[in-house]
């Protein structure tokens, strides 16, 4: 029976990790690295161009209409600042590119459903923008982070896990699935997707009673506080959006440029969606959140639920039933 048992348990955990297929490409880092440590040789350069990251990078760059000239980033790479820079670059980059993947992995996991995939390179990168993000193209999903010395090890993981979080969603058979509601409700159920920002800050923390900055320096920390007190405001502000797209009062475009004004450092998509979150997990248990996850705008209904039977944490705001409603209707009720 304990054979059994244990046969079991290994069976279930190779199909978990088998879900998970990652790697940390650190090529360009070092490349850059090589060729600042080499001022004079001119093929040093040439290398960070030929790397996978470089070459994904300014396709992604181009794609969306931005800059990116070679002769930028030679300048970038032969600049004294950067050389000034090398040493703790160098050991950040060795760091980063240590980091167990699949212990991040496993962090996430438990947020997504059981057909999720986490498929990606990992690229530590040293670049003129010090942005980081994910992107997707012919070559499959990648997480592009800037390296930066500054950042710990654990702070360079949560970003990992963050993103990879993302990724695990996007990769669901049914993302793609065409909205069958009216033309404002499947506008406002697009968006109600960008509350994923703060479900990926619950997953990568690890659970709802660790906070999403633990490792973060105190400054982060202390802006998320401040901002998260605020969350009542936010659900008022986030409501009134919902409300003038769902009256047809925004197009794609005018939705799109309101929209954007939640993200900020970690605006309202984050600190709203980690909350309803937070207080769904604690009141109904994680199952159901990583369910209702699948169909965000059923989140806010849920998160109604969880705040009338449970009332955990400090936020007191909760959707109008009416915008609830709305975002549920099935397209017979618009005949």
């Amino acid at each position: 029976m304990r054979a059994l048992v244990l046969a079991l348990i290994l069976c279930a955990c190779r199909e978990r990790m088998d879900r998970v297929a990652l790697r940390i490409d650190p090529a360009e880092a070092e490349a850059v690295l090589a060729a600042v440590g080499a001022p004079g040789d001119a093929g040093a350069f040439e290398r960070v161009l030929e790397t996978v990251a470089y070459r994904r990078l300014r396709l992604r760059e181009l794609g969306m209409g931005r800059r990116f000239d070679d002769g930028d980033m030679r300048a970038f790479v032969a600049a004294p600042e950067l050389a000034a820079r090398r040493a703790a670059l160098a050991q950040a980059v060795a760091q980063w590119s240590r980091a167990d993947v699949r212990a991040i992995a496993g962090r996430v996991l438990p947020y997504l459903p059981a057909e999720a995939r986490l498929v990606a390179t990992i690229y530590p990168v040293i670049k003129p923008k010090p942005n980081s993000f994910v992107n997707h193209d012919v070559l499959g999903s990648a997480i592009f982070v800037s390296v930066d010395p500054t950042r710990t090890a654990a702070q360079f993981e949560n970003t990992i896990a963050h993103e990879l979080h993302h990724i695990g969603f996007g990769s669901l058979n049914d993302s793609d699935a065409p909205c069958a509601a009216a033309p404002p409700v499947c506008r406002a159920r697009v968006w109600t997707g960008a509350f994923a920002e703060g479900f990926a800050m619950l997953a990568a923390a690890g659970g709802p009673d660790v906070h999403p900055h633990r490792d973060s320096p105190p400054a982060d920390r202390e802006r998320w506080d401040r901002d998260v007190a605020h969350v009542d405001d936010d659900v008022r502000t986030v409501e009134a959006f919902f409300r003038e797209v769902l009256d047809s009062k925004l197009d794609d475009d005018a939705a799109r440029a309101r929209a954007m004004q939640f993200y900020g450092v970690q605006g309202p998509w984050y600190t709203v969606g980690w909350t309803m979150a937070v207080a769904i997990e604690r009141c109904f248990g994680r199952a159901r959140l990583v369910d209702a996850m699948r169909a965000p705008w059923t989140v806010l209904a849920l998160y109604n639920d969880a705040h009338a039977r449970c009332r955990s944490g400090t936020a007191t705001a909760t959707w109008d039933p009416e915008i609830v409603a709305r975002l549920a209707a099935s397209p017979s009720s618009h005949m």
